[in-house]
């Protein structure tokens, strides 16, 4: 008798595990596909922001030469990336734009081009599918760190080397926009 508790102790431990490996992997997945979508709509970004580039040479030969360093810079985005490399790309495509918009201050008759408002919708459609990536990626990374430092998922998780993930941050620059109030 004792030694059918004892195999019945052995096979729910077992199984409860296998179901404990199988729901963080699941969850794991989640969180490189959320960072791969994330790094999809980034190249997406880039590549506007390479044609925005070119617009300018012709216009300010310093600016252009400063976006495209920026531009050197790109590394891309994968699921086996880590979330501060993705929020690095981020203040580096920020910067870009930094760039691209005091030229297109400085001449009107670029910022009225045909061709620089069709890329700057662009790419500002890629901004906001990274924006929803990067709020996925989150939901995801809290799942699943959730699943890693809860009890009992937890001691598999540690028995595994699952380790808890990084948070994608808000761009910094963004939090010194100018007030609205009047």
């Amino acid at each position: 008798m004792t030694g059918i508790i004892i195999i019945v102790i052995i096979v729910l431990l077992a199984v409860w595990f296998i179901s404990a490996q199988r729901k963080l992997v699941k969850l794991d997945e989640f969180c490189k596909n959320g960072l791969s979508q994330i790094g999809v709509q980034q190249a997406s970004r880039w590549d506007a922001l390479k044609a925005l580039a070119e617009l300018t040479k012709s216009y300010s030969d310093y600016e252009y030469k400063a976006i495209t360093d920026i531009i050197a810079q790109r590394r891309s985005i994968s699921g086996a990336s880590q979330a501060s490399e993705a929020n690095q790309q981020e203040k580096l495509l920020s910067e870009a734009m930094g760039h691209i918009n005091v030229v297109a201050e400085q001449y009107p008759e670029l910022k009225a081009s045909e061709t620089y408002v069709k890329t700057m919708d662009s790419v500002n459609t890629y901004e906001n599918q990274v924006r929803m990536s990067r709020m996925v990626y989150n939901d995801s990374v809290t799942k699943y760190n959730n699943a890693t430092r809860q009890f009992p998922d937890s001691i598999a998780a540690s028995v595994l080397h699952f380790s808890a993930r990084e948070y994608l941050v808000e761009n910094v620059g963004k939090e010194s926009m100018p007030s609205m109030k009047l």
